[in-house]
């Protein structure tokens, strides 16, 4: 029986209730009444149940592709203003002892070189990436208690912290590991983590436990259930996605929004940040053996209905899209992406041609951060380096009141300005520093609240003359 408080995975997506979703929507997809009242409801900006998202995703009429498409832009405009988020993954291990057929990192792969990074080892891929300009990091590990265990991970994220080179600190460790306790969520939440991240994969579980078929993966539940678990554990921020093409992209789209569901009944707030990945190719894994991939077109459609099912939460594209791809589905409702970004353990420091031997998949957008910093700047967007919601306590509920109200203008707005003109005086290059000062210029005009205008002009100016970390 399906029920979105209920604490069994199995009860909250409830794999009944999203066949009938996907019945419900096949039969609708040309319901035009059906499908205006479903977008009326949306421009309400309160978001929309599984069942209605489903609809405006099978939907297939132009002229109404054309009017979601719209609505999702206004909607991430309105609550996320033209800020992109940059962050970029760390991995910290490629030790695994599950068996996802999907993942280079499987157990039975012979052919990647295992590898851990020594505290040392991560001190210079974060002396690396604090020379490119991040301030975010996603650390990432493969699942292996003997390798891996989570005093290895706590240690790291206290070595990151530590570490300050030249004008560089990374202010927020965002941790992507396997599912664990309850306990091990307090220790995560005390070692200071942002967000806790983890990937469904998928939310069919016939096919899950088919792709997962050694290891403590495998075990569906306590998969799916993780992220209970963290929030039990103090974790005021969660991240979820699906793994789009290892099964019908129809369910997992139902089974995402379903657990976002779940996570608002029982805890009072949605996920923190909801990511799209697609199969890509890697070491011993051909994304062409699983058929359920998805095209450019349809990708965009998910991330635009996405964003009008869950107004408020984040959405993350990473360098697995191309250049290309990324640009299309940056106004229809992404608001963080990766940059510079390398996927094997000590990527950043190594050669391209050992980086590649331990890289989890292949990367489609290869370019350095300062390019993707220029290239969101011409395109309109405020790269935003910002940590301060999660530096002044705005987590959880908090940042979603904040975003509710209205008042990411007057807050998020000048502390992206704030940092990005950090990241033009410390690591820009010349082009870069001239349009970024540009784009300043106009966009503090846009800060609603005269007084908030006048200090981040102020604090601008003093990052220019060489003081750091203000924030709103």
């Amino acid at each position: 029986m399906y029920n979105p408080k209920s604490m069994k995975a199995e009860e909250f997506i409830s794999h009944e209730e999203i066949m009938e979703t996907l019945d419900y929507a096949e039969k609708n997809k040309h319901n035009v009444e059906l499908i205006d009242s479903i977008i009326a409801k949306a421009k309400e900006r309160k978001g929309l149940s599984h069942r209605d998202a489903a609809v405006l995703l099978d939907c297939d009429i132009p002229e109404k592709n054309e009017e979601i498409y719209a609505l999702a832009k206004q909607i991430k405009q309105d609550f996320y203003g033209n800020r992109i988020v940059m962050f970029a993954p760390l991995y910290l291990s490629n030790y695994c002892v599950n068996g996802c057929l999907y993942c280079p990192y499987h157990a039975k792969n012979k052919h990647i070189c295992r590898k851990k990074l020594t505290q040392e080892e991560i001190k210079a891929e974060v002396i690396a990436l604090q020379d490119m300009g991040h301030k975010r990091l996603a650390i990432e590990a493969g699942e292996d208690p003997v390798n891996n265990p989570l005093e290895y991970i706590l240690e790291s994220i206290k070595t990151i912290y530590s570490i300050k080179h030249k004008n560089g600190a990374i202010r927020r460790v965002n941790v992507n590991i396997a599912a664990t306790t309850v306990e091990d969520y307090r220790k995560l939440k005390e070692a200071g983590i942002g967000t806790y991240i983890l990937f469904q994969e998928t939310y069919h579980k016939e096919s899950y436990e088919r792709l997962h078929p050694t290891g403590p993966k495998h075990n569906y539940a306590y998969h799916t259930e993780a992220m209970d678990r963290a929030m039990e554990g103090g974790i005021d921020d969660v991240g979820i996605g699906a793994l789009f093409g290892l099964e019908l992209y129809r369910y997992e789209f139902a089974g995402l929004l379903m657990h976002a569901e779940h996570l608002e009944a029982v805890h009072g707030v949605g996920p923190h940040t909801i990511s799209v990945p697609r199969v890509r190719r890697a070491d011993d894994i051909d994304p062409d053996e699983f058929d359920n991939g998805i095209s450019d077109d349809t990708f965009a459609k998910i991330v635009a209905c996405l964003r009008i099912a869950v107004p408020y939460t984040g959405m993350i594209v990473s360098t697995r899209e191309s250049q290309a791809s990324r640009e299309r589905v940056l106004g229809l409702g992404i608001s963080q992406i990766s940059g510079g970004s390398r996927t094997s353990v000590g990527g950043y420091v190594e050669e391209e041609e050992e980086e590649e031997n331990s890289a989890q998949f292949e990367l489609s957008d290869r370019r350095t951060l300062d390019q993707v910093v220029n290239w969101l700047m011409r395109l309109g967007y405020i790269p935003s380096f910002c940590t301060a919601c999660y530096r002044e306590g705005r987590t959880g509920d908090r940042f979603m009141s904040l975003c509710k109200a209205g008042q990411i203008q007057n807050c998020c707005h000048p502390n992206a300005l704030m940092t990005l003109k950090e990241y033009l005086e410390d690591y820009a290059s010349e082009d870069t520093k001239r349009i970024g000062n540009e784009l300043i210029e106009r966009e503090l005009k846009n800060i609603p609240k005269d007084k908030v205008r006048q200090i981040a002009m102020e604090y601008i100016e003093n990052i220019k003359n060489g003081q750091r970390d203000f924030r709103f």
